[in-house]
């Protein structure tokens, strides 16, 4: 089923054996398998591609309900068994685990060896659409979040910052608005960021449009084009800090709501494992000491 559905998404059988990694023959063997079980004409081989017969739709959209059925069954029962073998799986958005180092997951696996862990990284908006299809057992991310969905804890907040170069007429300013965006080529995250929707919501408040010169998945480098005097961007203290690139100015903008937050999020209604929890007291630990300098970044 996910072969033919792979197949009726590319429109072209040669197409979606690149998707799956298999040859073009083998797939045409599983549709004519799939068709003489069914005793029916799926798939139609025309000059533009692949069409599907009205028996073929219906199957790709019965086929579709069955593979997300199945996907969340299968997401269900890893949730079970991960809750019963006492394992943490982390998602988590990108910059969290800088913040808090590496340090931090090395010294929690060197405490509890005891305990299964995983982590995966990825944009904030991709880690929740995974956490709320039950990927994951614990998660981190950017608030804010839709009210019901998670229950969440506040790690820390910093505040979102204009990033200029030191001979931006910006930089001898102590203070910027999000009208000094206006006309400025703007190199800033992706719309898979809560940061990119932050500003542009900001702007669209304002009046205007910014001028978005390229989007990127990483602030290191939206600091590099910062440097190289291509345009500016935003950021985040200690992410400006850890770039320690030379001739670069960060700017508080005027005005409330910007806040880059960090949360912990686990499942509404889901009570924490004993290994859940031990993380979580953890994670509150590391942090409180980092604010205490006890430990360095």
């Amino acid at each position: 089923m996910d072969c033919f559905c792979t197949i009726t998404r590319e429109k072209s059988i040669t197409k979606a054996s690149k998707v799956l990694y298999m040859s073009p023959q083998g797939l045409s063997k599983i549709v004519k398998n799939i068709e003489n079980e069914l005793d029916a004409k799926l798939m139609i081989r025309t000059t533009s591609g692949i069409e599907l017969t009205e028996s073929g739709r219906c199957f790709y959209e019965k086929a579709e309900k069955i593979l997300s059925d199945y996907r969340e069954m299968k997401n269900d029962i890893l949730h079970i068994e991960q809750r019963y073998a006492g394992e943490i799986d982390l998602l988590s958005a990108y910059g969290i685990l800088r913040l808090l180092t590496p340090a931090c997951i090395l010294e929690f696996n060197r405490l509890h060896p005891e305990i299964g862990f995983s982590y995966r990284e990825y944009p904030d908006r991709e880690v929740e659409r995974r956490f709320q299809k039950k990927d994951g057992n614990v998660a981190f991310s950017i608030g804010p979040f839709e009210d019901g969905l998670y229950e969440t804890t506040r790690l820390v907040g910093y505040p979102v910052r204009l990033l200029v170069h030191d001979s931006h007429p910006l930089a001898s300013r102590e203070t910027a608005s999000i009208e000094d965006i206006r006309g400025e080529e703007l190199y800033i995250e992706s719309s898979e960021f809560k940061i990119h929707h932050l500003i542009l919501d900001k702007c669209r408040q304002a009046g205007f449009t910014p001028d978005i010169a390229f989007e990127t998945s990483g602030f290191s480098l939206c600091h590099k084009m910062c440097r190289e005097k291509r345009g500016i961007s935003v950021t985040v203290d200690f992410m400006s800090e850890d770039m320690a690139m030379e001739h670069l100015v960060c700017l508080p903008f005027e005005g409330e709501g910007y806040e880059w937050t960090a949360y912990m999020l686990t499942r509404k209604g889901e009570p924490l494992t004993a290994e859940m929890e031990l993380f979580h007291k953890h994670v509150d630990r590391w942090l409180e000491n980092i604010r205490k300098g006890v430990i360095t970044r």
